[in-house]
């Protein structure tokens, strides 16, 4: 267990942490809203770590403080857009404490670079926004403190660090509307999430992949934005503000004040939004959403001299990711509803585009499934619900999609999900896959196994709280006190002599062991048959029988 961290080790967390992030920047871009939805977030952030990565490569020396100065001033001359600057000066708060360590530092001393982190960020937004990268390290700040009184080694306090983090980006779409709107996080969120997991990465020895080519990074591709799906087609407002406006300003003129910078900031303010202004006497960092670039950059020369200007057009970044997305556009997708990440992959497997997490006990509503069949990037999108409860809900979800046209195939339970899926054809019509779909799940009998949560008569059952009990889409068939004895009752009920292929889903709570053993005894039950099982992961339901 680590309860110190030295200067070597240091530079490798910010080293895989960099690295990590850039593995996933494809992923964090596609998560992009706020403030506009420019699919950039994740490339911003790893070309701000590159940055700083690049200056930290180039340090001959093991002192922390000529690493963290090394840190902070790569992370500034990089840092692009929104997030890249608020990551900078996270990373600068966090320097400005670590810099003062002799040899090393442990968890107490972390957690205060953490919380100073969290106070230059916010000082560094004219306007701080809550539900963004600012909520995730606030609160990953305020637990730093309380785990770095218990919590001694790094492996531990990373841990609930992180755990933390996670929480506060889980509530970031409560926070920003924008967000729960296209149904995902904040997208600064997950970078810094993505870089903290490397910072303990670089502590357990995990492999995060390839070296982060340094020299190369200023030559990446700019328009490279991602996989947008989840977002692009929601109607998320117009842009205000046209032009992302970066620069810095260099050599500052001897008359220039620390009072001439904040006064910059706030003339930023009256051009637009998505302000930050931050620096010193040396260098001042500038970023700006603004249809007035022009204006923005004569107020910098008043306190100095410009250096890597940089505007981007925000709108045109829009409409590349439009025009992507339409060019990608296909005739017809597919929808599941479904729980058990076992169940999940299988779909995904049939090259069902999109699931949504539900069943018997968590009906997803109308809204939920037209949001999710918004996101599928088709004209016509099959919904299989897969339970009976929830097969309205889809239909009424019919009304609420725009520019899609929902074909609901009533299926009652996952095994008619699965045969429907495997009649898509996408050569064949709308019209005729939703034909054959309907056809396919009259060749499919289920069954579910799962336990009493009362005391009750049904079906001619006299049940009792915790009895095994086998059912099919409309009533009980069996019941026993051991899974393995109800199984094979319901399939007595259930089998027909047509009948060739029997499969079990086992669920979370069956170990893999005790679904081939029951495997096993179904085959010499019925030889007939082909006898197979899979990890379904479902919760409630010990297995899900398909019978074809």
């Amino acid at each position: 267990m680590q309860k110190t961290i030295n200067s070597t080790e240091f530079r490798k967390m910010i080293m895989v942490g960099a690295r990590l992030l850039e593995n996933n920047r494809s992923k964090v871009d596609a998560l992009n809203v706020f403030p506009v939805p420019d699919g950039d977030t994740g490339t911003n952030m790893s070309l701000t770590m590159q940055s700083a990565v690049k200056e930290l490569s180039a340090c001959q020396s093991n002192s922390f403080m000529e690493i963290c100065d090394c840190v902070s001033k790569g992370a500034l001359k990089g840092a692009r857009g929104n997030s890249g600057v608020i990551l900078s000066q996270i990373l600068r708060g966090i320097c400005s404490v670590l810099r003062e360590c002799g040899k090393e530092f442990d968890t107490r001393t972390f957690s205060k670079a953490m919380e100073a982190g969290t106070k230059v960020a916010y000082g560094a937004v004219s306007v701080p926004k809550e539900g963004t990268i600012l909520t995730v390290i606030r609160m990953m700040s305020e637990h730093s403190g309380k785990a770095a009184s218990k919590k001694k080694n790094f492996e531990d306090f990373f841990a609930g660090v992180i755990a933390e983090g996670d929480k506060a980006l889980a509530m970031t779409p409560e926070l920003l509307p924008v967000l729960k709107k296209a149904g995902v996080v904040d997208s600064g969120g997950v970078g810094l999430m993505t870089i903290f997991r490397g910072f303990l990465a670089a502590l357990t020895g995990e492999d995060v992949g390839v070296e982060i080519q340094t020299q190369a990074a200023e030559d990446k591709p700019e328009n490279d934005f991602g996989d947008n799906s989840d977002i692009i087609n929601l109607d998320l407002g117009e842009i205000q503000f046209a032009y992302c406006t970066e620069f810095f300003i260099i050599n500052l003129k001897k008359s220039t004040t620390l009072a001439d910078i904040d006064r910059l900031r706030e003339r930023l303010m009256n051009l637009g939004d998505s302000v930050i202004c931050i620096g010193d006497l040396e260098m001042v960092k500038v970023h700006v959403h603004t249809n007035t670039p022009g204006v923005a950059l004569t107020y910098a020369l008043e306190l100095g001299e410009l250096d890597r200007p940089k505007i981007e057009n925000m709108l045109e970044q829009n409409r590349q990711l439009r025009a992507k997305r339409e060019a990608e556009k296909k005739e017809m997708g597919m929808l599941a509803i479904c729980a058990g990440q076992g169940l999940a992959d299988i779909f995904k497997d049939l090259f069902v585009d999109r699931i949504i997490e539900g069943g018997q006990t968590m009906n997803p509503s109308a809204s939920d499934i037209a949001t999710a069949a918004q996101k599928i990037n088709a004209e016509h999108i099959f919904v299989f619900p897969n339970n009976k409860n929830i097969i309205l809900a889809a239909e009424q979800a019919k009304a609420l999609a725009e520019n899609r046209t929902i074909h609901v195939i009533p299926t009652k339970n996952v095994p008619q999900g699965f045969a429907a899926a495997l009649e898509f054809n996408p050569e064949a019509s709308a019209e005729e896959n939703k034909t054959n779909m309907i056809h396919a799940m009259d060749n499919v009998k289920a069954g579910q196994v799962t336990y009493a949560v009362r005391n009750t008569s049904m079906n001619g059952f006299s049940i009792k709280q915790g009895d095994i009990i086998g059912l099919d889409d409309k009533k009980i068939l069996a019941k026993s006190s051991s899974t393995e004895e109800t199984v094979m009752k319901l399939l007595a009920h259930m089998k027909e002599d047509s009948h060739q292929v029997i499969t079990l889903y086992y669920g979370e709570d069956v170990k893999e062991e005790e679904a081939a053993a029951l495997c096993e005894k179904i085959a010499e039950k019925y030889p007939d048959c082909d006898v197979d099982y899979h990890s379904g992961g479902q919760p409630v339901y010990y297995y899900i029988i398909s019978l074809e």
